[in-house]
């Protein structure tokens, strides 16, 4: 079992930055893929970006590539989502997302979210 906790979000100016913050719970964290999803209302939860157990490989959706950094530090079982250059268009909620394949990121567990919500 791996619960997760999402923080960081907030209200913010377009061009502005924020950073997210998914802290799990359990000691095989570092066994897992993290990825990060949003949900904007009205529209279907999307993948917005992925890192490997070891931090090795990263994966970004073509919407926030070059925009968004996501990192991870196995000692503080934490995953992050470093967003600049923000957009009216990100405004959703956020979500983390533990699996322990990459390549099933979207399956296994979710936190609660965190919205963000970027202003014109």
């Amino acid at each position: 079992q791996v619960q997760l906790v999402e923080s960081g979000g907030g209200l913010v100016q377009a061009g502005g930055s924020l950073r997210l913050s998914c802290a799990a719970s359990g000691r095989t964290f570092s066994s897992y893929a993290m990825g990060w999803f949003r949900q904007a209302p009205g529209k279907e939860r999307e993948f917005v970006a992925a890192i490997s157990w070891s931090g090795g490989s990263t994966y970004y959706a073509d919407s926030v590539k070059g925009r968004f950094t996501i990192s991870r530090d196995n000692a503080k079982n934490t995953v992050y989502l470093h967003m600049n250059s923000l957009k009216p268009e990100d405004t959703a909620v956020y979500y983390c997302n533990a699996d322990p394949h990459i390549a099933t990121i979207g399956s296994g567990y979710w936190g609660q979210g965190t919205q963000v919500t970027v202003s014109s």
